[in-house]
């Protein structure tokens, strides 16, 4: 690969920072510049290069539930989690309540949402909340290779102070039988697992994972079972991207996964990428992020169609 277009991409998608907005609804995320853009590419077998501004540490947001989602499936397997939850693209917001209503069994259409993902957290086995959030980010700490991963306590407090809609969510997911247990608890651990701290290299790296079929090439380990994660990979072309997945998938055509932070996680043949652009557009993705990686995927050809 020619690294070298990384910084004349870079400089190319920054434009776009200016025509996003940075998350306000979470309060802790509104103080981060919406200037920053950063790329990490990990290539399997190789070491990750960075272009732009890669150093500031950021939450993963919903590019979590793409973890928990591997998580839960090791824990409980497919029949288990998708009883609960759907394998369809909804066409509706990431955090809707409507088809909760008026879809029968009143189930998550997919685990990218965030019904979907609360339920799939629900799955995650452990004693208590601390010890199946400790899972959680230990499994972070594996793929990434960075055992000082943590979570942020301000973003996490400021997530559970602000959630009322993941509340309401939770709650009728909770009447319509599909989540079961204690509700707080599992959005807990939900808004826990959302505020772990990543740099773009980690995420890369996580990414560079999923793309050698969960093995991790350094030790020839196999972290996941591969057909878990081409389950994740499928989720993350079809709704990875929230409204903009169909399109991401024609212009990019890799799997993906954003968050509204601003951090894209995307998996291409024999490399993960990690993305941090924190302005957004209207759809909640990193503006400039979405054309830096489509514009690296026509330059290096990286369509999986």
């Amino acid at each position: 690969m020619d690294y070298s277009i990384l910084e004349p991409l870079i400089k190319e998608s920054k434009n776009h920072c200016n025509e996003g907005k940075v998350a306000s609804y979470i309060p802790e995320l509104s103080k981060v510049s919406g200037d920053l853009l950063g790329i990490t590419v990990h290539e399997v077998g190789k070491d990750p290069v960075s272009a732009g501004e890669c150093m500031p540490k950021f939450t993963l947001q919903s590019i979590s539930k793409v973890f928990t989602l591997l998580l839960a499936l090791m824990d409980r397997g497919e029949k288990q989690v998708f009883d609960k939850v759907g394998m369809e693209p909804t066409g509706d917001m990431y955090n809707s309540l409507m088809k909760l209503e008026i879809v029968t069994p009143g189930k998550p259409f997919n685990p990218m949402i965030n019904a979907g993902a609360v339920t799939v957290t629900s799955f995650i086995d452990g004693d208590n909340v601390n010890h199946r959030f400790e899972r959680i980010l230990s499994f972070i700490q594996i793929l990434s290779g960075d055992d000082s991963i943590s979570y942020n306590e301000k973003v996490y407090r400021s997530e559970d102070e602000t959630a009322h809609r993941n509340r309401a969510l939770a709650y009728l997911l909770k009447d319509n039988q599909i989540l079961e247990g204690n509700v707080e608890e599992h959005l807990e651990v939900y808004f826990k697992q959302c505020s772990i701290e990543i740099s773009c290299t980690n995420l890369a790296r996580m990414g560079m994972i999923l793309a050698n079929n969960g093995k991790d090439p350094a030790t020839s380990e196999q972290l996941i079972p591969k057909r878990y994660v081409q389950i994740a990979k499928t989720f993350m072309i079809t709704c990875g991207m929230y409204n903009a997945s169909g399109e991401f998938a024609i212009e990019a055509g890799i799997p993906a996964k954003s968050g509204v932070s601003g951090g894209i996680l995307a998996v291409a043949p024999n490399m993960g990428i990690g993305v941090i652009g924190p302005a957004l557009d209207y759809k909640g993705n990193s503006i400039a992020g979405i054309r830096l990686l489509t514009r690296l995927s026509q330059e290096w050809n990286l369509s999986i169609f």
